[in-house]
């Protein structure tokens, strides 16, 4: 066993001296490994941030929310043409499923409508996000509440005019020194009561977030707009109770708006039911894919770089005849020459990787530091496959030039070198 530790340890030693005393040649092989390196682990960095980005901000939602509408979250069958006849899920059927659906946990109707400017005696914040959503909504996204509190059933209902705003719109129109709770802002023309603060969340899916919302009852957006307004698109959302087989209660709410609009046997529906169990699949599928295609297209990166390992150690081979010949006329065997050479290959694709990975984790602080919405990550994961990948290109690129090294004949070598 000593003895090949101290194979080992004469092999490693041969192949860094020979590799220090090339420092140009040894360069230029980094290099491509580096490049390859870099490409994969950046690319597979970025995807597993844009993932994490993605996550994070559906979080707060459970996998089993229903959005039922007249749009589709993703592709569907039905035509464009038809889709557009489809009318929009009103009030009233949002109050009939809430009394004739079982196992419902939750269900809450909401108005989206664009974006307002939002004012406060002489401060104005514009392009702000208005959600329109009955109380129980709160419920269903598990909202997190910094000051004061969210709407009750009775001011759902009545449509008051009060109103959660977010933590930047809080900042901005208040200031950090301000109380919020009891301001009142203006918004459609009329004034509205703060009574609750959403709790900082960050900068959420797609770029957008609560921060820079507000929330008001559905009720009070539907005295603005009124019930039939192409300008809004309603939905309802749903939650059911958790265990609920979410096939048999889609069946049931699908028979239940059916018989409510008067939908006759055979004829296809007028909604869409929506899945965001099915929208997190999609994402995960896109990203899957996005995942395959920068792996692919940073393959060839890493192809050349290996390339090059190999293309150096067939020189290094040519190089160094005389000296093999030498060895082996002293001794030394063939696995001594063959790991020399393969160690030679290995330390340099191993330098590389970790010379490319140094330079993803380098972006990571840069962009960490200078406090973009876009957290990018560097995972464990990524970086033993980066160091796992560069050191199995050292040994797929040095293998060949190793055992040809080691099965020259020492007196055809020592020939070689007069």
């Amino acid at each position: 066993m000593l003895i090949y530790l101290r194979v080992l340890k004469e092999s490693f030693n041969f192949a860094f001296n020979a590799l220090r005393n090339n420092k140009l040649r040894t360069f230029l092989s980094l290099l491509g490994v580096t490049i390859g390196i870099f490409s994969i682990i950046g690319v597979l960095a970025a995807v597993d941030s844009l993932k994490h980005e993605i996550e994070g901000s559906l979080s707060a939602l459970d996998k089993s929310t229903l959005y039922l509408a007249r749009f589709s979250f993703g592709p569907t069958d039905i035509p464009n043409w038809k889709r557009e006849q489809f009318p929009d899920v009103t009030y009233e059927e949002y109050q009939f499923l809430k009394r004739s659906v079982p196992d419902l946990k939750a269900i809450s109707f909401a108005l989206n409508v664009n974006p307002e400017t939002v004012k406060f005696e002489d401060r104005s914040v514009s392009n702000v996000d208005i959600a329109a959503v009955s109380y129980e909504y709160y419920d269903i996204e598990a909202l997190q509440i910094a000051e004061g509190r969210f709407y009750n059933e009775s001011e759902s209902n009545s449509g008051s005019p009060v109103i959660v705003i977010g933590d930047e719109i809080a900042a901005s129109l208040f200031g950090n020194a301000q109380i919020a709770i009891g301001k009142r802002l203006r918004l459609y023309g009329r004034r509205f009561t703060v009574i609750g603060v959403l709790k900082k969340e960050g900068t959420g899916l797609f770029g957008n977030s609560k921060d820079t919302a507000v929330m008001l009852p559905a009720n009070m957006a539907r005295k603005f707009f009124g019930s039939n307004s192409r300008f809004t698109f309603p939905a309802i959302i749903i939650k059911p109770e958790k265990g609920v087989d979410t096939e048999g209660f889609i069946a049931v709410l699908t028979q239940k708006l059916r018989n409510y609009r008067g939908i006759k046997y055979g004829e296809g529906e007028n909604f869409f039911i929506n899945r965001l169990a099915g929208f997190t699949d999609l994402i995960d599928n896109m990203i899957g894919t996005l995942n395959i295609l920068g792996f692919a297209i940073s393959f060839f990166s890493l192809l050349v770089g290996g390339f090059g390992i190999a293309n150096i150690m067939f020189v290094s081979v040519k190089e160094r005849t005389n000296l093999i010949g030498i060895q082996k006329s002293l001794g030394a065997k063939n696995k001594f020459i063959l790991l020399q050479f393969l160690f030679e290959a290995v330390i340099l694709a191993v330098i590389g990787g970790l010379v490319g990975l140094l330079l993803v984790y380098l972006i990571v602080v840069i962009t960490t530091q200078l406090g973009t919405d876009f957290e990018f990550i560097l995972s464990t994961w990524n970086i033993i496959l980066g160091a796992s990948i560069s050191t199995l290109i050292g040994l797929i690129s040095g293998i060949i030039p190793a055992i040809s090294a080691s099965k020259l004949d020492p007196v055809e070598a020592i020939r070689s070198g007069y």
